[in-house]
């Protein structure tokens, strides 16, 4: 029995630390805790109950991107890091949120005060991996956020700054522009020309 508690608990660190130090409760149940053995392990402080279904490994040290695994997690894997989140994951205008934006799949269900969902698909060509989490890519963010409540002066500096920074292009923008309903497609013309007066008075 030890050499299968040794087993277990490699099999679960080596989950976890792909993962920030999280887990799952299905994770951890699949790599063969039962649940009452996942209460043993909070009650003896080798895991840390985040959450409902959530843990991380005592003592695993802090991280700027903790959040972005641990509500990873919290979708099941089926939310991708979006919106004004993924403007400050880009560093795209100075837009800092104070709750996390998800883009989750029609028929998600659960909801947390620190969470806004946004309910959509996000192609493979719309999203980049960060190991345990996912964002959208600039080119996306900007679309969505040109179609979301966010102030226009907001949407100015976040398309000036992808600009400056080279990833995203003006031609691709106007391109992506084309594809959007009227107001989001506007919204990011606008931002487009306001970018390029700017440029053009320095």
């Amino acid at each position: 029995m030890p050499s299968d508690r040794r087993e277990l608990r490699q099999a679960l660190e080596t989950l976890a630390f792909s993962q920030e130090g999280f887990f799952t409760a299905a994770q951890a149940r699949d790599a063969g805790y039962s649940y009452q053995a996942q209460k043993y392990q909070v009650d003896s402080g080798n895991w840390t109950r985040l959450d409902r279904g959530i843990f991380r490994l005592h003592n695993w040290p802090d991280s700027p991107t903790d959040d972005y695994t641990r509500w990873t997690l919290w979708s099941g894997g089926r939310g991708v890091l979006s919106h004004d989140t993924a403007l400050h994951i880009h560093h795209l205008s100075d837009v800092d949120p104070a709750k996390i934006h998800l883009t989750v799949p029609r028929g998600f269900r659960a909801t947390d005060p620190l969470i806004v969902a946004h309910i959509g698909e996000i192609s493979e060509s719309d999203r980049e991996e960060h190991g345990s989490w996912s964002v959208t890519t600039p080119l996306r963010t900007l679309a969505d956020v040109a179609g979301s409540d966010l102030s226009q002066e907001h949407v100015d500096s976040a398309v000036s700054d992808a600009l400056d920074q080279g990833v995203v292009s003006r031609r691709a923008l106007l391109r992506r522009a084309s594809t959007l309903s009227e107001r989001p497609a506007l919204r990011l013309e606008r931002a487009l020309k306001n970018a390029e007066e700017h440029n053009g008075d320095q």
